[in-house]
């Protein structure tokens, strides 16, 4: 008896709690200032490794990273003149000029047309790198006396001692033929725009070519009010099809040629990274092959434009590119990342590519790679040692010895290193915890703080917040699965309360991390306020499990991470206070192809899901990504229709909302477009949005507001 009465005043006390606290809403989150982190922007670390520059009301000014005290200004906006207030700005080697950029106008995800000057410190004066039209990606030669650029598909220098622009190529064209930047697929696969590298010595410039005249072309329209739309045409390679021929070529300054360099005789490569090495006379250059299994680095002599083989990996599975080769100042010496073991880790190698040493080791993953610092010999990095779910900083001496845990803090810690290594920034966030920004020497000792978001911290204690439970589960096929739950801030273990389950799931993605979920976690906390427990588990084929769990699912995407969510949905099911009959699911991208599949391979477990901007066929999604992951159509038809969820509309038993921005150039709205007319052949009722002129993004005034809103409405009527 005396239990009873007991158990009965502590739900009353946390009902009165509860009733105490403020209720989260979608206005709050996606539109007032109410929840506004305030973020400690990248520093633009300047050579001298104490201090960094910022833009400070049209000014760039100076700051002591040590004590924030302002150290002067740099550079005055009133300088630019009629050339407008400019946005970026990019330093020399020597930070005696600076390259402005003004009127950015956005082209693709990464890339953008802008006009670009040159402001000289020493003479202060302003000059325009060109007046006949925006330049994309305007670069200073290492020792700041030319500067190359992107006009209208080809490239130029332009000499700023005398003020002579020379033109490079001349063959570039619109969908046709580009010289010195990427195409979309590139772009937004590798992560790359600009594919033109000066020499070490200014001498040369190297540089791709693209030739995308048989690539097929996609167009969206736009509405804006006319009569009639604007059609916006670009080249999109989808699986299996045609990609552009892309070319290396090298450009030598003094005898105004250029040359073509043949790497070797595989055909449909891609050369993803171009890298001059310490040496002005060796350039690296990436090469992979179309089913990205084997990568070579090839040392080209800039002299004789001869490619000889520095480095080849390959993989059962696929290889992934990165940015962490780095050569050492002794010239004999080079770093790189692998999964080689099985894990991501680094490693040391000489420059006739015969390995030294691995830095570091185990059943683990290094997860980003800061750099060398030389003068001590030690190797900066961060990595899931601890966790799957948490982010460390590290150092290793180049011996693979003394390796130092830089920051204590669990949850995840993300570093900025300044130039010298001599200070590094951390960013530090745990699931309840929105950013701390903190400077530390090399060492890891504390410096100061810049920002503990204290303000957010404290009012976040005003709302109903119910703090995230991190958990493992075990799949019939003895699969350990992490995931996070969030239940409603008056939890009665006594009642039955409806699920919506989160999905991204795709290769080495992870949404089961120990880190701040910025609006999407406020969201969640939301609805957790209105009776829903949330849920998000990380599937085979996420990150930070080694290359195994993460590779198991090639060649069929789609398949394991729904099976491993259909079984955490029936895990939560059998919970006592979980409502079975009333289990969702929602997704974005490649979570919305996730959702897609769940309701409908899952029928029986998923009452309803919400799939925005989802693939629904792998043969609709770009070439790079997705061949890397599933090879082509032609080599795969099996793994690409299995694991489709168009192919799967006719088991659909609940309800679901398909939402997509008809702008999108990324998963392009015919993957829902082709979605419709399966589920209208099949007979099945459901709900669509769609949003005239958004990317993938869906952003933009009131639009997440608008989609959030239409979002909750739908899990409120149907869940």
């Amino acid at each position: 008896m005396k239990k009873t009465i007991l158990l009965l005043c502590a739900a009353l006390i946390s009902i009165s709690v509860f009733a105490q606290k403020k209720e989260i809403t979608n206005q709050d989150i996606w539109y007032s200032p109410t929840f506004r982190a305030n973020y400690v922007p990248g520093f633009n670390f300047l050579k001298d490794g104490q201090h960094y520059s910022r833009t400070e009301a049209g000014n760039i000014v100076k700051y002591d990273i040590t004590t924030g005290e302002k150290a002067g200004t740099i550079f005055d906006g009133k300088n630019m003149g009629d050339a407008g207030e400019f946005g970026s700005y990019v330093f020399s080697d020597d930070e005696r000029k600076i390259v402005l950029e003004t009127d950015a106008k956005q082209i693709y995800r990464h890339s953008s047309l802008a006009n670009y000057h040159i402001w000289d410190r020493d003479k202060a004066s302003l000059t325009a790198v060109s007046d006949a039209g925006k330049q994309r990606n305007a670069t200073l030669s290492p020792d700041g006396s030319k500067i190359a650029y992107v006009q209208d598909n080809n490239l130029f220098y332009k000499n700023l001692t005398d003020g002579k622009t020379v033109q490079i190529t001349d063959d570039g064209k619109n969908n046709a033929i580009i010289n010195g930047v990427t195409d979309w697929v590139y772009e937004e696969e590798f992560g790359i725009v600009r594919v033109f590298e000066w020499s070490p010595d200014g001498s040369r410039i190297a540089f791709l070519r693209s030739d995308e005249s048989q690539v097929k072309e996609f167009t969206m329209p736009m509405y804006k009010g006319e009569l009639y739309p604007e059609y916006v045409t670009f080249k999109y390679p989808k699986a299996g099809e045609d990609n552009a021929l892309v070319t290396l070529h090298m450009y030598d300054l003094k005898k105004d040629k250029t040359k073509k360099i043949k790497l070797n005789d595989k055909p449909d490569m891609y050369i993803p990274r171009l890298k001059w090495t310490k040496d002005a006379n060796q350039l690296c250059v990436f090469q992979i092959n179309r089913h990205q299994n084997e990568l070579d680095l090839f040392l080209v002599n800039a002299k004789r434009g001869k490619a000889k083989s520095l480095l080849n990996e390959k993989n059962k599975y696929y290889v992934d590119i990165h940015d962490n080769l780095t050569f050492l100042e002794d010239g004999k010496h080079f770093i790189w990342t692998s999964e080689q073991d099985g894990y991501n880790h680094i490693y040391l190698y000489n420059m006739k590519g015969k390995l030294e040493k691995q830095l570091t080791k185990g059943k683990f993953e290094v997860t980003n790679f800061y750099g060398v610092d030389e003068v001590n010999g030690l190797v900066y990095y961060q990595a899931a040692e601890e966790s799957p779910m948490n982010r460390e900083v590290y150092s290793v001496d180049l011996k693979g010895k003394n390796k130092q845990k830089l920051c204590k803090q669990e949850g995840s810690n993300r570093a900025q290193f300044s130039k010298t290594f001599d200070y590094f920034v951390n960013t530090h966030t745990a699931a309840n915890t929105p950013g701390t920004y903190t400077v530390h020497d090399g060492r890891g000792k504390l410096v100061r703080t810049i920002e503990d978001n204290q303000p957010l911290k404290e009012k976040l204690t005003e709302y109903a917040i119910s703090l995230p439970e991190f958990f493992e589960m075990k799949t019939s096929e003895n699969v350990k699965l992490n995931g996070w739950m969030i239940k409603p801030p008056n939890f009665d273990r006594s009642k039955k309360y409806p699920v919506l389950m989160y999905v991204y799931g795709g290769p080495g993605s992870q949404t089961v991390q120990n880190s701040w979920g910025g609006a999407n976690y406020l969201w969640y906390q939301s609805l957790a306020q209105q009776g829903y427990i949330i849920v998000s588990v990380d599937n085979r084929g996420t990150g930070a499990r080694g290359e195994e769990f993460k590779k198991m699912t090639y060649q069929q995407l789609g398949k394991y991470e729904t099976m491993d969510q259909i079984e955490a949905a029936k895990w939560l099911a059998k919970k006592s206070f979980v409502d079975a009959g009333r289990i969702g699911i929602w997704g974005w991208s490649y979570g919305g192809y996730m959702s897609s599949l769940c309701l409908f391979k899952g029928s029986d477990v998923f009452k309803t899901a919400i799939a925005v901007a989802p693939v629904t066929n792998w043969k609709w999604y770009d070439t790079i990504y997705t061949e890397r992951f599933m090879r082509t159509p032609q080599e795969n038809r099996d793994g690409y229709e299995d694991n489709s969820p168009i192919n799967h509309v006719e088991k659909m038993k609940g309800t679901y909302l398909l939402i997509h921005g008809m702008a999108d150039d990324n998963v392009h709205a015919q993957n829902s477009y082709e979605m419709i007319n399966a589920l209208i052949a099949a007979n099945k009722q459901f709900d669509t949005y769609f949003y005239p002129n958004r990317n993938h993004g869906i952003y933009g005034g009131v639009t997440r507001l608008h989609l959030f809103d239409k979002m909750t409405d739908f899990i409120l009527k149907n869940l």
